[in-house]
């Protein structure tokens, strides 16, 4: 039951109806996220005039192949998000996570910076035409 959880109806929607039908014909690159789906990531100011993360994601074949956004360096607007986070988390009667003081106390040294996560694993299932994970995978689960 997800009662008030607004962002979980969002990704339940998501991941079982629009995910799986992306990037058959082409590659399909989705882009300006809500905040709240993107909180490590900085914002912008899309071209409607909305707030929106600087994150993307890259889907072939109905598959999210990766995930990119420009890394959030200010300390206090992470901690208010680590904070908010936190109350949306009580509020559901989910556990509360630790604030991450180490994290927040580097921040101020780290340059601007930016990252991509690539799966590899699937990645290969798209190259070698196996959309099962097991087929492409050194140690699947079934062996371990």
């Amino acid at each position: 039951d997800l009662g008030d959880d607004r962002l979980g109806y969002i990704d339940l929607l998501f991941s079982h109806f629009v995910e799986p039908s992306l990037g058959f014909d082409t590659p399909v690159f989705l882009t300006d996220f809500p905040p709240e789906l993107a909180s490590l990531a900085k914002t912008k100011t899309d071209e409607d005039g909305e707030l929106v993360a600087a994150r993307f994601e890259l889907y072939i074949e109905g598959l999210e192949l990766a995930n990119a956004y420009d890394e959030l360096i200010d300390a206090e607007v992470l901690r208010s998000r680590f904070e908010a986070d936190n109350a949306e988390r009580e509020k559901l009667g989910l556990h509360v996570m630790p604030i991450d003081e180490f994290l927040l106390t580097a921040l101020p040294q780290m340059t601007a910076c930016a990252g991509i996560a690539l799966g590899v694993d699937r990645l290969l299932m798209i190259a070698t035409e196996h959309m099962q994970l097991e087929k492409v995978i050194t140690f699947p689960a079934s062996i371990s």
